[in-house]
C-alpha cells in the first residue's frame, strides 16, 4: 500500500472513530441575552428521550450561566452547541435548580466528572465553568445516585459507536455534583449583568434553587413552577404552597417554569398551579379521614383537575403515593 493510501486509510478510520458533533438544541430569546429551550410534555416512563425540561442560558458581557443542562449527556452537549451558536464566551457557571435527573444528567456536557481532570483544568486555566446548586443538592444526587443511573439506562438504553447511531442513548451520562453551594443567597456576575441565587425550604423537593437576571427581571423557576404539564411532588406540598406565595411577591416580567411555556403572568401561573396542590392536599386528607386506601384514593383525589392537566394521571397517581403515607401521620 502506498504511504497516500495508508495516510488516507487512517484519516478515514480516525473520522470514523470520531464523536459526530451534536446538532444545537432550539433556544428561543425570551428576554435580551436571555435563551431558553422548552422541553417536551413526555413522561419518564413513556417516551421519555431525557429532553423534558426547560434549560437555557444567560449571556453576560464577559461570560455565559447556563442554568439546567438536560436529561442526558446528549440533551446537554447539544445545549453546549447552542451556546456556541450564539456566543464565544466562555461559560463561567452551570447553575442546577434542583436534583432531578431531567434536569443535571446534562452537566457532564459541561464540567469534568473526573476530579483528577477538573484539578488539572483548574490549574491550567483552561476554563472549567463552576458548577453550583443547592446546599443540600449533593446528598440528594449521592443518595439516588443508583437508581438514576439504572432508571435512565432503562429509558434510553446503552450503547456505544456505531450503536449509537441516531440515537442518544445514556452514553457519557453521568451525575455530578455541585462544589459550590446556596445556603441562602447567591449573586453571580457575568460581566454587566448579575444574577441572583435564592435556595428555598423544602418544596417541589428540598433543593429547589432559583435564578434571577436583575437586568430584564427575568425569573428561572425551575420546577417551583410547571405551567401545562401536572405539578410532581418529591418535597412538602405545604412548603411548596408557602414558596408559591413568595415567588408571588417577587418582581419577575418573564418566568421560566421548569416545564411549560414562558409565561409574563407569573401569579396567574402560580395561582393555577396553587389550586391543584390544594385540591390534591384537601382530597387526600378526607380520603383517609374516610379510611379509604391509598389505591382508591389514586383515582379520586384532585379529580376535579384531570382535564387541566398533561399527564395528570400518571402525574397524579405518584404524587398520592407520595403524600398518602406522610398525611396518615397527621
Amino acid at each position: 500500500m502506498s504511504v497516500a493510501k495508508a495516510g488516507l486509510s487512517l484519516w478515514l478510520a480516525a473520522a470514523m472513530c470520531a464523536p459526530l458533533a451534536a446538532a444545537p438544541l432550539h433556544v428561543d430569546q425570551v428576554a435580551p441575552g436571555v435563551y431558553v429551550h422548552i422541553g417536551q410534555h413526555k413522561d419518564f416512563e413513556y417516551g421519555y428521550d431525557g429532553d423534558i425540561a426547560n434549560i437555557g442560558f444567560v449571556v453576560g458581557a464577559e461570560a455565559v450561566a447556563v442554568i439546567d443542562t438536560g436529561g442526558s449527556y446528549a440533551v446537554g452537549m447539544a445545549l453546549r452547541e447552542a451556546v456556541r451558536g450564539i456566543t464565544q464566551l466562555p461559560v463561567r457557571y452551570v447553575i442546577n435548580t434542583h436534583g432531578h435527573p431531567d434536569h443535571v444528567f446534562g452537566n457532564a456536557a459541561f464540567v469534568r466528572f473526573d476530579a483528577n481532570a477538573r484539578a488539572n483544568a483548574e490549574a491550567d486555566g483552561s476554563g472549567e465553568p463552576r458548577l453550583l446548586g443547592h446546599a443540600r443538592l449533593p446528598r440528594a444526587l449521592d443518595a439516588r445516585h443508583d437508581v438514576y443511573m439504572r432508571n435512565l439506562a432503562k429509558q434510553l438504553g446503552q450503547c456505544a459507536g456505531k450503536q449509537c447511531a441516531g440515537k442518544q442513548g445514556a452514553g457519557k451520562s453521568v451525575l455530578i455534583a455541585p462544589r459550590q453551594t446556596v445556603q441562602d443567597h447567591l449573586t453571580l456576575d457575568l460581566g454587566q449583568r448579575k444574577l441572583e441565587l435564592t435556595a428555598w425550604p423544602s418544596a417541589h423537593t428540598d433543593n429547589d434553587l432559583t435564578v434571577f437576571d436583575s437586568a430584564t427581571g427575568t425569573l428561572f423557576t425551575g420546577d417551583l413552577l410547571f405551567i401545562e404539564r401536572a405539578p410532581s411532588i418529591d418535597g412538602d406540598i405545604q412548603g411548596w404552597l408557602a414558596a408559591t406565595q413568595q415567588l408571588k411577591k417577587l418582581p419577575a416580567a418573564v418566568v421560566i417554569p421548569g416545564h411549560g411555556p414562558v409565561t409574563r403572568d407569573k401569579n396567574r401561573a402560580l395561582d393555577r398551579q396553587a389550586d391543584y396542590l390544594a385540591t390534591l392536599l384537601r382530597d387526600v386528607r378526607a380520603s383517609i379521614h374516610r379510611g379509604d386506601t391509598m389505591t382508591a384514593t389514586m383515582a379520586t383525589a384532585a379529580a376535579s383537575e384531570r382535564t387541566r392537566w398533561q399527564l395528570f394521571d400518571v402525574v397524579n397517581r405518584r404524587n398520592v403515593n407520595v403524600l398518602f403515607p406522610l398525611l396518615e401521620w397527621e
